[in-house]
């Protein structure tokens, strides 16, 4: 571990915040993740404060799947973190209402607390959750401060209040985002393109990890050889050749609220005569959420696949136990599928993603990121798995994705930022 650099905060809310700042554990003080919502300490006001915000926006997830009345208080609910169109490029500057609301509560003395506990460390600030950014700048945070972009594309809300002013230091995951920054206000200087934090054990320096674990990956996707045998002069240039020794693997992972977990035990009952078989092998994610896991194991007992060796649950009461887990078991994983959620980074390390439908308006413009780069396949019907999946990897089209994601997403941004302030 390297000695501490920063101030590492996240807000403990679903899974993506805290997955940005996992992969940048090492230059932390102390090696933690400072939650906001439940920090050691944290005034009883401002905790009551962020249970309620979190509960409400889990209950309206889950709502979502009732039909009319669910949709449409999830439309609310959206449209105040809506991203607007990309074009035409125009001034974007004037706040948000939900960026009015959270600075209501910044006035009110939200953060507080915290940045008064963090001004005795004389380390700079680095957060991945835009009101963290927020309270750190109205709360007179002594250092620099640095806000992690956590989706492909991000609303107004993420560039604080005076946009124009403000000490916050952007660090961006592409070029595209630097240029909506601009239209938010921001100023370039206060701009820098690193590239999402990707963890570092699927990675490595020189991205040999990636390298190794992509060319047997291709060798599973590429069933008949279809991509190969056009592109065979890409592939040697980049990765060295290999045998696979393992079956085809799926991993699933539902979202932090728990949003289509169906899905995982359809793909179960869809593809049970090839896990049997030893062909493939499927780990279904339930994170830190044991009710999800129940689920799960429920699902598996019933299915009688529950001693099959091919068939994994990765839970981890612990977030930072889970995202361990689960990193490790991306490096034999071959189709990631699950929810344009900020998983679709993850592309860069040569995983195909396969999209079961947006939730939310950062899913929507990661889901078209996605299709745009290649990397990403909207599902077919999950009922129908076990015909539309073999006719994906007979194509190619598999293979492809993993490494249109490989060459073309930015794979580097943990050790891009980890420079940042190695000096």
């Amino acid at each position: 571990m390297s000695d501490a650099k920063i101030n590492l905060v996240a807000a403990d809310m679903g899974y993506g915040h805290q997955r940005a700042a996992y992969p940048l554990l090492d230059i932390a003080l102390d090696n933690k993740i400072i939650s906001i919502n439940n920090y050691e300490g944290i005034p009883d006001w401002e905790n009551n404060y962020w249970k309620k915000s979190l509960g409400s926006y889990e209950k309206i997830s889950r709502l979502k799947k009732v039909p009319l009345i669910g949709a449409l208080v999830f439309a609310v609910m959206d449209a105040f973190q809506k991203i607007d169109p990309f074009y035409p490029k125009r001034d974007l500057s004037e706040p948000t209402t939900q960026e009015k609301f959270f600075y209501r509560v910044v006035d009110k003395g939200l953060g507080k607390d915290l940045i008064t506990k963090l001004n005795s460390t004389n380390l700079p600030f680095l957060t991945t959750f835009f009101v963290a950014a927020y309270f750190a700048e109205a709360q007179k945070y002594k250092g620099d401060i640095y806000c992690v972009i956590c989706d492909t594309d991000a609303s107004r809300s993420w560039a604080n209040m005076d946009s124009d002013d403000t000490r916050v230091i952007y660090l961006l995951p592409s070029e595209k985002v630097r240029e909506r920054f601009m239209m938010y206000g921001v100023k370039e200087k206060n701009l820098i393109v690193t590239g999402f934090p990707l963890p570092k054990e699927n990675i490595g320096e020189n991205k040999e990890i990636l390298k190794s674990d992509l060319a047997v990956r291709l060798n599973l996707l590429d069933v008949r050889g279809t991509y190969f045998e056009k592109y065979s002069a890409l592939i040697k240039n980049y990765l060295s050749e290999t045998i696979a020794s393992r079956p085809l693997t799926i991993t699933y992972a539902v979202g932090g609220a728990g949003a289509q977990k169906e899905i995982g035990l359809t793909i179960l009952k869809k593809l049970k005569d090839k896990i049997i078989a030893g062909t493939l092998a499927v780990n279904l994610v339930a994170g830190n959420r044991p009710e999800i896991k129940e689920y799960f194991e429920a699902g598996i007992k019933e299915l009688n696949l529950d001693t099959n060796i091919n068939v994994k649950v990765i839970f981890d009461a612990d977030k930072i136990g889970y995202f361990g887990k689960f990193n490790k078991a991306l490096r034999t994983t071959d189709i990631l599928w699950t929810k344009p959620s900020e998983l679709s980074f993850y592309c860069a390390l040569g995983i195909p993603i396969i999209m079961s439908n947006p939730v939310g308006s950062q899913e929507d413009f990661n889901h078209e990121w996605l299709l745009n780069l290649g990397a990403g396949i909207d599902s077919y019907d999950p009922e129908h798995v076990d015909e539309w999946l073999p006719d994906l990897l007979e194509s190619g089209r598999l293979a492809r994705a993993a490494m249109d994601g490989f060459l073309n997403a930015e794979t580097m941004g943990t050790y891009n930022i980890e420079k940042l302030f190695s000096k």
